[in-house]
């Protein structure tokens, strides 16, 4: 049975290991890219002056509405807790773009732009730089192979374990313990194969979740798993149909769609003290809290665009459950819903993920090199 099982394990990841290694690290390099474009570009996401008050939120979406071209519109505006931060004004065009203001002052202190690094990295990890969709509508070849690549992935870490698992007490120690003092292929064989253990629960946990936003069959059994029906296909990334509204609206029938932000704001912020932040749109509000792991948790309002009024609640712990799922599986999949310390776990398994195919290439060709001049002797 072992011998099976090295097999699958070795003919899966020759072909399939250079795209694990792949997506595994332009994962792993995603982790921290809020970080990282906060400290790079500090102006942008941090006032210089902490004011006394801020000025209105009507005001603010006025003062940037200013200075955009007619064809694009102020759709949304999120403030957030952190009175150091300036605050978050959504765009109606391009998709999912954004500019950032500062609250004290109204002064725009810049337009978001991914960084051409974190872009390609995204690009790897999520279509392999192909496309996510084929002109028929069909799976684009791109996200096809990392869906298939990171389905082989679960296959080899389980056929990993089978091969690993010692035989008796005695090779116990020696299959978790990382040998440096004698040779560069005791090295690399024990790197491979202890390491890949250690990380094995992490890199699970990222390859399952994340093989939802390839397959739909996946995602249908996923949900299926934890006893519910999976919510109406909406895609990753797209605009709510406020933000849609707002974006087909032409700016001169606008009048001040955003005049009853500010009431909205203070209504909430008043009767959660404790928020993380909170986003305003026409006609709708959510509340993002850090709930236990969830980083997409949040309450949601509804309001009447035309006096401010508070007209309908949904709270994170009455939502379906279908709701509460996708924001976990992000959670699990970027390691975030432990804090900080797993998302540096995440941040080595993924690094870690991409090293296995590399380390075994190596134990490959040297075994494959050793069995050739064994052959000539």
């Amino acid at each position: 049975m072992r011998k099976v099982f090295h097999k699958i394990h070795l003919w899966l990841s020759v072909p399939f290991g250079v795209f694990i290694t792949l997506v595994c690290f332009s994962g792993a390099m995603l982790v921290f890219e809020k970080e990282v474009m906060e400290a790079s570009n500090p102006q942008l996401y941090y006032v210089k002056n902490v004011g006394d008050e801020m000025l209105p939120l009507d005001e603010l979406a006025k003062k940037a509405n200013a200075i955009l071209p007619d064809s694009v519109q102020v759709t949304g505006m999120t403030v957030f807790s952190d009175p150091k931060r300036t605050c978050q004004v959504n765009l109606s065009r391009p998709r999912r773009s954004s500019m950032y203001i500062d609250p004290y002052t109204g002064e725009v202190t810049g337009k978001y732009q991914r960084a051409p690094f974190f872009t390609i990295m995204f690009k790897m990890h999520r279509w392999m730089m192909g496309s996510a969709r084929a002109e028929d509508g069909s799976l684009g070849w791109g996200k096809l192979i990392v869906g298939i690549s990171t389905l082989m992935f679960v296959f080899v870490l389980i056929s990993g374990v089978v091969i690993w698992w010692p035989r008796n007490k005695a090779a116990r120690k020696d299959r978790f313990s990382i040998n440096v003092r004698k040779g560069w292929r005791r090295f690399w064989y024990d790197l491979h194969v202890a390491g890949g253990i250690y990380a094995l629960v992490f890199l699970l946990a990222i390859a399952l979740t994340g093989l939802t936003w390839s397959f739909q069959w996946y995602r249908n059994g996923f949900y299926a798993v934890f006893g519910v029906e999976i919510p109406q296909e909406e895609g990753h990334g797209r605009q709510s149909n406020v933000q849609e509204r707002g974006g087909r609206k032409e700016k001169k029938n606008q009048e001040s769609p955003y005049r009853h932000w500010q009431k909205v704001y203070d209504e909430l912020a008043s009767h959660n003290p404790d928020f993380k932040q909170i986003a305003i749109s026409e006609g709708s509000a959510s509340i993002f809290f850090d709930h236990c792991g969830n980083q997409r948790a949040s309450d949601k309002y509804t309001f009447d665009s035309q006096n401010g009024e508070i007209t309908d609640v949904f709270l994170y712990k009455e939502i379906a459950n279908s709701s509460k799922i996708r924001g976990w599986i992000y959670s699990v999949h970027v390691g975030s819903w432990g804090g900080l310390l797993t998302r540096i776990f995440a941040f080595c398994a993924a690094l870690f993920g991409a090293s296995l195919p590399l380390t075994g290439y190596y134990l490959w060709i040297k075994r494959k090199l050793a069995a050739r001049k064994k052959s000539w002797v």
